[in-house]
């Protein structure tokens, strides 16, 4: 999945929006109800200030997709009432949080673009998906699948789109014209969900009745 582009700095030549829809079909072509990151790439700018948040309640990350923008933070609270341990073995950010109880929170900083895929050690159905953007022009599709990214300096760019899932990412060019707005439609095909080990390398066990529950 492409979220670096190229690496250059916005000018100050005006901004626009870049607005549309985002189609997700199942593996067999029906239209899907899923979230959808919509997010535009070929040039830096720095991070917010906010935290985001992927909480732990009902054996779920929620939410399990989230964007951020390289050097932000995320907080990871345990809402449930069993321990969870959250980690990833993704080469963009390695990271073991070890086991926490409910009510306590772990952070965790970002410096560098790329895709993060999320799990929990002790749960083996927890997954989310976190992607670094190089900038902040990038945007959740309403449950409609429209999107509206505010602020995208004028210039030609890619923009993407990208759903837990998916089988690729979808990805069109895209010219943003100083106030004014610029439709793309993009359209996403999901599959499963991608079997996965634990930070061990390891299948899971069966945990269900172990002290962890």
């Amino acid at each position: 999945m492409i979220v670096t582009g190229l690496a250059t700095t916005a000018s100050a030549g005006g901004s626009g929006r870049v607005v549309g829809k985002v189609t997700i079909t199942d593996a067999d072509g029906k239209l899907a109800t899923a979230d959808a990151i919509v997010y535009v790439v070929g040039f830096k700018e720095p991070p917010g200030t906010s935290t985001t948040q992927v909480a732990q309640k009902d054996r779920k990350f929620v939410p399990d997709l989230v964007a951020i923008t390289v050097g932000e933070h995320i907080t990871f609270p345990n809402g449930d009432p069993f321990l969870h341990n959250v980690f990833s073995q993704s080469a963009t950010r390695k990271f073991d949080l070890g086991s926490f109880k409910r009510g306590d929170a772990k952070d965790k900083d970002f410096p560098d673009p790329g895709v993060v895929d999320v799990y929990c050690n002790i749960h083996p159905e927890m997954a989310a998906t976190i992607l670094v953007l190089p900038n902040r022009r990038h945007t959740r599709s309403k449950p409609d699948g429209t999107y509206v990214i505010e602020g995208v300096p004028a210039g030609t760019w890619q923009v993407f789109a990208y759903t837990r899932r998916a089988t690729r990412p979808a990805m069109a060019p895209v010219t943003v014209v100083a106030g004014q707005d610029v439709t793309v439609n993009l359209a996403l095909g999901r599959g499963a969900d991608h079997d996965h080990v634990n930070k061990y390398g390891e299948k899971y066990k069966d945990y269900a009745t172990t002290t962890y529950h």
